[in-house]
């Protein structure tokens, strides 16, 4: 009779688990979908860079920069995350958007005239938000890739999540998630179903 009662407390409570399970599943899903291609990416940089420290890391051709600066106001402001992609120079034309390397740096500008340094082609650029255009042409090896688009405020984040604090909010508010999601039901749930049932069997 007691292994009867327990089958039967088994089969009242499978509905109400199997909600949870496909909740947490389904949840469990789309984190991964999120957070996978950022941790590929993010992997694949980072390898990169310390193989080849003096070259920009790219992963398959995408190449993401943070703007510190407001001079491409209002196309671009800081605090904004631009993906450019390796692009071949002689399709650039004026008024692209590049980045390009200067020093340790990595500047986004637009393009506003095309010109040549020692017969290689070259480019003025020159900031939306300024007044005249940078003093230095832009020479081909200098280009890091052409402006795809941006993700406004994202390039903030970015750098929060470089910071220890960042880190700790980024792997800990997962963890903490799933292992919400993973707590076993509390017994009081489901306990009217089980009483109706061990009724009707007597």
């Amino acid at each position: 009779m007691r292994a009867v009662i327990n089958q039967t407390e088994e089969k009242g409570d499978s509905p109400r688990r199997g909600f949870w399970g496909i909740l947490s599943a389904g949840i469990g899903t789309v984190i991964c979908l999120i957070l996978l291609p950022i941790l590929a990416m993010n992997l694949t940089i980072i390898v990169k860079s310390y193989l080849n420290p003096d070259v920009v890391p790219d992963f398959f051709g995408i190449k993401p920069f943070i703007v510190l600066s407001g001079s491409m106001d209002p196309t671009i402001a800081g605090g904004d995350l631009v993906v450019t992609r390796v692009t071949d120079v002689a399709d650039l034309e004026v008024g692209d958007i590049i980045s390009y390397k200067e020093g340790t740096a990595v500047i986004t500008h637009r393009i506003v005239e095309l010109t040549e340094v020692d017969g290689e082609p070259a480019f003025i650029t020159q900031g939306d938000a300024n007044n005249t255009p940078d003093v230095n042409p832009v020479v081909v090896s200098q280009v890091e890739g052409m402006y795809v688009f941006k993700i406004a405020g994202m390039g903030r984040c970015a750098l929060f999540l470089q910071t220890p604090i960042g880190m700790l909010v980024f792997v800990g508010i997962p963890l903490c998630f799933f292992s919400l999601l993973s707590v076993r039901m509390p017994p009081h749930i489901g306990r009217k179903d089980r009483e109706l049932t061990e009724r009707n069997k007597k």
